[in-house]
């Protein structure tokens, strides 16, 4: 005969503990995975948008003030032309920056020359833009004290 020992209800014994189980989500774990990866891409996000790598001058100038979104053309040390990170030949500049500006000849124009390239060739690329119509172009220059040239 098969007979159940204390009261029937599988062997327990005793009063019947009622089935609590745990049915809300832990979010912690997820909230601090989050919070790393927020904290590695405001560590990373700056250093996305340097462009095009070149070693600027320094300078005691001012920052030129302003609001909008300047367009940088980058002129490296072997003399390559680029537009944000896009080469480009000295003859085709105009069109490239009529082709990202539209219209809008007010746009500010910053060009970033390395300090090991010719002046004549940042002039040059200075003058193509400025014949394309651009008035506001602005030259980039590392914030810091004038050192002549020397390095420390």
């Amino acid at each position: 005969m098969g007979m159940t020992l204390g009261g029937g209800n599988g062997g327990r014994g005793g009063r019947r503990r009622p089935n609590n189980r745990f049915s809300e989500i832990n979010i912690t774990p997820m909230v601090d995975v989050m919070l790393v990866l927020l904290i590695i891409f405001m560590v990373a996000a700056p250093m996305m948008t340097t462009g095009v790598t070149v070693d600027l001058p320094k300078s005691n100038a001012s920052p030129i003030a302003g609001q909008d979104e300047p367009l940088a053309v980058s002129v490296t040390a072997g003399g390559k032309i680029f537009v944000q990170k896009t080469e480009v030949p000295i003859n085709a500049l105009a069109e490239k920056l009529k082709a990202i500006t539209g219209e809008k000849k007010d746009t500010r124009i910053f060009v970033r020359g390395d300090r090991n390239v010719d002046y004549g060739k940042v002039m040059e690329v200075v003058s193509a833009i400025n014949t394309a119509g651009y008035g506001k172009v602005a030259l980039i220059t590392d914030v810091g004290a004038n050192n002549n040239g020397k390095d420390k």
